[in-house]
């Protein structure tokens, strides 16, 4: 796999603690933000804190209460055991078992496995669009001018492929940008435009990656296909939210209407 920052998100240097000898400030950071994630998913567990790299009161009541949630000691010490603990969805999302028969079922289960691990962004020191998840995805990038859907979708077929001994860069650059594989797509005749979807769906197919319009050539959002119907597709996507914003907060799955919106579609089939 090419796309491997996420491997730097796992680890912390040395154990946390409130006025700790080792205390490093971004093991601290990361620390918090993984309480904050943790929260999200886990409403009133009573770890939602600052993401300022101070491990202060706050702080270490937040690890006491995430330590008595999993049923150990409440030390409020953070050390690789607890922290491996804190952070195994990214571990799980990355690194899970995922399988299927042909690139598109795996590319479909290698979504639905990120989708079921939670990934959220969060906002750090007053940026949107940060956090363990979205370095991740953009390769160690983070703050608010870094949409993150295209790196997202990127990841998934790099995941995917990489499982079937592919290099995605055979598809496409590596890039976060919709505007480069949707002029990718173009100049090598796999990008489908939205009118010629509405006339023929069953050109569209599981893992295919869907580009939202802006004008013909400005493409502002993307995800993966995960499903078609004679209207709609079953999508997988990062950095949207319950309302479909090409700047969300989350991976979402969503129902979109091809017929109503201007949804070219990324055919991944040259890697099939």
């Amino acid at each position: 796999m090419l796309k491997t920052s996420y491997q730097k998100e796992l680890t912390i240097t040395a154990p946390q603690k409130r006025n700790g000898t080792a205390s490093n400030k971004k093991d601290i950071l990361r620390i918090q933000s993984w309480l904050n994630l943790y929260e999200l998913i886990h409403p009133g567990a009573g770890t939602l804190t600052g993401v300022d790299g101070d491990f202060g009161p706050a702080t270490d009541q937040a690890v006491k209460n995430y330590q008595r949630i999993i049923k150990v000691s409440q030390t409020g010490v953070v050390d690789q055991s607890l922290f491996s603990t804190i952070c195994m969805p990214l571990k799980n999302a990355f690194e899970g078992n995922i399988s299927g028969k042909g690139l598109r079922q795996v590319v479909v289960n290698a979504a639905n496995n990120h989708l079921q691990n939670h990934p959220f962004e969060l906002v750090i020191n007053q940026q949107s669009n940060s956090g363990p998840w979205v370095r991740s995805y953009l390769d160690g990038n983070e703050g608010t001018d870094w949409f993150w859907c295209m790196g997202f979708v990127q990841t998934i077929i790099d995941q995917a492929a990489s499982l079937q001994g592919k290099d995605f860069r055979s598809l496409m650059p590596l890039t976060y940008s919709c505007d480069t594989v949707g002029t990718t797509g173009l100049h090598n005749g796999n990008l489908s435009r939205c009118t010629k979807v509405r006339s023929n769906p069953s050109l569209v197919k599981p893992g295919d990656i869907f580009l939202l319009q802006k004008t013909p050539n400005d493409w502002q959002h993307t995800g993966i296909i995960i499903s078609v119907g004679t209207e709609t597709f079953e999508t997988i996507e990062g950095n949207t939210n319950e309302g479909g914003s090409s700047n969300g907060n989350g991976v979402y799955k969503r129902v979109r209407n091809f017929m109503g919106s201007k949804l070219d579609v990324f055919s991944i089939e040259p890697l099939v």
